[in-house]
């Protein structure tokens, strides 16, 4: 039987690992999402605001405004990696166009992004294991 976690126990866990975002001592204090080449070349920065995420409820916290990157590197994009204002890394995952098959952990309309594109996202939620 595999372990699992009673919700209490999943926001408590979903808010420590959003909550890591807002730290760091670089001013101002805004962690970023950073969606990079496979080969770890950044593509697109998007800024979190400061809280980043709100409180969890059923294990899922969902973000607070991410500001848009109006001037991409460009490139395409394969994963996503989440920084506090320090640079710090705290986690990451993939990313896949949403006509994939399987679905990467991010969805973009297009994977392909070109130089000076504008590059946003409209929500982004982060589940806690059950």
């Amino acid at each position: 039987m595999a372990v699992t976690h009673e919700t209490a126990v999943r926001n408590t866990i979903a808010d420590a690992v959003v909550d890591l975002i807002d730290t760091g001592t670089a001013s101002p204090n805004l962690g970023y999402i950073e969606f990079q080449t496979s080969g770890d070349v950044e593509v697109a920065t998007l800024t979190f605001a400061n809280p980043a995420f709100g409180a969890a409820a059923s294990g899922t916290a969902t973000a607070n405004a991410i500001t848009s990157d109006t001037n991409a590197t460009g490139g395409t994009v394969a994963k996503f990696a989440v920084y506090d204002s320090d640079g710090t890394k705290l986690f990451g995952g993939s990313v896949t166009a949403t006509s994939a098959s399987p679905q990467g952990d991010i969805t973009l309309s297009s994977v392909s992004v070109g130089a000076s594109d504008t590059v946003s996202m409209s929500s982004l939620t982060y589940s806690a294991p059950s």
